[in-house]
């Protein structure tokens, strides 16, 4: 509560800094900043008593507003869309993703796995934070802003009761100081009771960015601290709770249900600084204003135009001097000192021995440096194009077209990982590798692994860019990375008999190049190549290439798309090595080898958009675990380790996106088949499906309204397991403990409206459970929540 309460103060300090401000262009195209009624404002209007009521007029606030997100490695810009789409708003707040298709312990905000192994990304150097994608963000995933106007955007949804419900508030600032300075905060709170026993989450995240848009120098800069708290109850004791609750003589709410741990807790604390910059070198060219800037100098014009007004109406006439002198030509006309103006230019002069048919003949000339108006048509005609040409030149600007860049980029991640706990059931744990550590009293069954990681990574590149001439049809660049990695943990001390933490430390230097085409609207591409030269990882190698055609088809666009890449990836230093109480390996692992192909077909006519992927792997690298399970005694004897296999994987992936309607009914699916020649290894559904089936109509002309129930659905299959020590999913490797999970429906219905700047809903979500409940399980021992009503909001603030 008092991170929220935190969150708010923030904001409101915020707005009451920005509330009476307004930003525009002035008459010379400089950003210049207003009040609340569109005057400029200075020391001498800031405040005037003698003001009248009917300057108070209400002014249209200037909206242009432009997002981007930063590559991480190199800094370049990629515009994107704001993320004010209200179409399956709803299911944005869920854990188990907008098309229903990850695995998750039941509440929101905790560790999630996707079934579609298309979406998994490759794990990240500090392992315990890559589960927590619904609450992470990455530096190339923050949203930067240019903005006319400041904008807020405040976001709100809850379901349950102060026993067992869910909160999350997220609040978004964006303010511009001068055309070229963007800076912002977004302020991310989740709460989570949940609805079984020891099932709390709480995450507090606060990111501030900046941005300097210059012709020649741009920066980009994000410091982002955050807070991870996540309860874990090692799921219930006995599944026939939900499976066969006919079984127990007596019946039992959720948060009544036996779990297998209580005091148990997982913390992840980060801080984070990202730099990119970069100076340009090129040339200037005149180029038109985009529509928001010329509205924004109308904006500007015209409050300009009124200030000046009142201004003069306020000031007073003034007499005459009494010491002025009397003008020596009060009356005006000719000066007595005026002089016959010149011949005209072009026209012949006379002389003293012209003859009298030569002087009629040089009264007679044309001038011909004059333009010869005939009639009024043609003089209106000239006035039109010289007024024309005016006011193209007024909306014109001076563009900057960089021809080469020379960047900067600087990464700096520090985590620290807790794995708490002061009572630890008997016989849960198959091995104890210490009992006494120094400097803690954390003896018994009680548990305080404390692992860090910090990572400082630079990169210098030089790029030739694309479009500054006809032949220059892409951007060239090439880099160098240099990159510290240091890992704190537990290590023993076998004379000792004590445990101590000890640290590890790895350097590595890369080089690679990016050859890209985003310019235009037929073809673009874009491939990069990076490989390890020095270091712990030397001996990697990515190749990443994506591309795009599009083409006009039966009166519309059809875009044929293509990505791939060629990894070979040394596994993460967790991976190879993890030291804590109760989980202990060094492994000698090999390099991963990792090969995707993928085709993209989509036509906007018909709604349609056909995903088909081939993925082959060699050297998979893989969470394992071993547990004992009954009915009586629960999960007892966990253990966990990380392990590879030499054989190849193939996993094929078609993925269909078909959306229909007529009239106001609208029927959306997303139908994705999966093959796995090794689902021991790794294991899959076969098939995933999620539809959406809903009304959709403006009501008054204002309010846009979507109605209907969204259903998923995935074939079963023996679905991985959740390690709360580790915060993985992991295979289990002993056959007769495997969970098979699936062949159910999870059935939601919602109410979704938008009106003018605001989104919100309401929906109850598996409003099937009680049909369908002893099959209600994502992770193996983790139970759905049941029939929950949620509700949100989000809206924006143009101030």
């Amino acid at each position: 509560m008092k991170k929220l309460l935190l969150a708010f103060s923030l904001l409101c300090v915020w707005q009451g800094l920005t509330a009476q401000s307004l930003t525009g262009t002035d008459a010379n195209g400089n950003v210049q900043q207003y009040d609340e009624m569109g005057n400029p404002r200075s020391e001498n209007n800031s405040f005037n008593p003698n003001r009248t009521d009917s300057t108070r007029k209400s002014k249209t606030v200037p909206k242009g507003l432009h997002v981007w997100k930063i590559d991480r490695k190199l800094g370049s810009i990629t515009p994107t869309t704001v993320d004010t789409i209200p179409h399956l708003f709803p299911n944005t707040t869920l854990a188990t993703g907008t098309y229903g298709t990850y695995n998750t312990t039941g509440s929101n905000y905790t560790p999630r796995q996707s079934r579609i192994f298309l979406e998994r990304k490759d794990m990240m150097q500090f392992m315990f934070m890559h589960p927590y994608s619904q609450v992470m963000k990455t530096p190339d995933e923050i949203h930067f802003t240019n903005t006319l106007s400041p904008i807020t955007n405040l976001t709100y949804d809850n379901c349950g009761d102060k026993q067992n419900g869910e909160d999350h508030i997220d609040a978004k600032f964006a303010v511009n100081a001068g055309k070229r300075i963007g800076i912002g905060f977004d302020i991310d709170y989740d709460y989570a009771r949940g609805y079984f026993q020891n099932q709390g989450v709480s995450h507090f995240n606060a990111t501030l960015f900046g941005s300097y848009i210059g012709d020649k120098y741009q920066l980009h800069v994000v410091y982002s601290q955050h807070h991870r708290k996540t309860t874990e109850n090692g799921g219930i004791t006995n599944d026939d709770y939900i499976t066969h609750p006919e079984l127990f003589s007596e019946s039992f709410n959720d948060n009544e249900i036996p779990v297998n741990l209580s005091s148990n807790w997982n913390r992840n604390d980060s801080r984070h600084i990202f730099l990119s910059h970069r100076y340009n070198v090129g040339f200037y060219r005149d180029v038109k204003m985009t529509d928001e800037e010329i509205e924004a100098k109308k904006f500007a014009e015209k409050s300009k135009k009124e200030n000046d007004k009142k201004k003069k109406s306020e000031e007073k006439p003034k007499g005459r001097d009494k010491n002025a002198k009397v003008s020596d030509n009060p009356a005006g006309g000719r000066p007595k000192d005026a002089a016959i103006a010149g011949d005209e230019p072009g026209q012949a002069k006379p002389t003293a021995n012209d003859s009298i048919a030569a002087l009629d003949s040089i009264a007679n000339t044309i001038d011909t440096t004059r333009i010869n108006v005939a009639n009024k048509a043609i003089e209106d005609s000239l006035l039109a194009i010289d007024a024309a040409k005016d006011s193209a030149m007024m909306y014109m600007k001076k563009e900057f077209v960089p021809v080469t860049s020379f960047i900067h980029t600087f990464d700096y991640d520090n985590y620290e990982h807790i794995y708490q706990a002061y009572r630890s059931p008997k016989g849960y744990y198959a091995n104890t590798y210490y009992n006494n550590f120094a400097g803690n009293s954390y003896t018994g069954d009680s548990i305080y692994d404390v692992t860090k990681y910090m990572m400082l990574k630079n990169t210098l590149g030089i790029g030739l860019l694309e479009g500054f001439n006809k032949w220059a049809k892409a951007g060239i660049n090439i880099f160098a990375t240099h990159e510290l990695r240091q890992f704190d943990m537990p290590q023993f001390d076998t004379t000792a008999k004590i445990g101590y933490m000890e640290r590890w430390t790895e350097h590595n230097v890369s080089v690679g190049g990016r050859l890209a085409k985003t310019q235009g609207k037929t073809l673009h591409y874009n491939l990069q190549a990076e490989t390890w030269v020095v270091g712990e990882d030397a001996g990697q190698l990515k190749v990443d290439f994506s591309t795009d055609l599009n083409f006009p088809l039966f009166g519309d666009t059809v875009r044929l798309a293509a990505n791939g890449y060629l990894h070979r990836l040394n596994p993460i230093f967790f991976e190879r090595r993890f030291h804590s109480k109760h989980f202990w390996w060094d492994n000698s692992l090999d390099m991963t080898h990792r090969l995707k192909a993928e085709g993209v077909f989509a036509f906007d006519k018909t709604n349609t958009t056909l995903r088909v992927a081939i993925e082959e792997i060699q050297n998979y690298t893989y969470f394992s675990m071993d547990y004992t399970y009954t009915p009586s005694t629960g999960v007892k004897s966990i253990s966990a380790c990380v392990k590879q296999d030499s054989e190849i994987l193939n996993i094929i992936t078609a993925q269909i996106d078909q959306k229909l309607s007529l009239g106001p009914i609208h029927w959306d699916n997303v139908i994705t088949y999966q093959s796995t020649t090794n689902s021991n290894l790794l294991p899959l559904p076969t098939l995933n499906l999620f539809s959406n089936l809903y009304l959709k109509f403006v009501y008054a002309k204002v309010l846009s309204v979507e109605l209907g129930g969204t259903a998923t659905y995935f074939t079963s299959y023996e679905a991985p397991d959740y390690v709360p020590q580790l915060g993985q999913y992991a295979i289990h490797s002993n056959a007769a403990n495997k969970v098979t999970l699936g062949d159910f429906p999870i059935i939601d219905v919602y109410a979704n409206l938008h009106l003018k700047h605001a989104r919100f809903f309401v929906m109850m979500t598996n409003i099937t459970s009680s049909s369908f409940n002893r099959k209600s399980f994502l992770t193996p021992h983790y139970p759905l929540n049941r029939q929950v009503f949620k509700m949100g909001v989000s809206w924006n603030f143009f101030n």
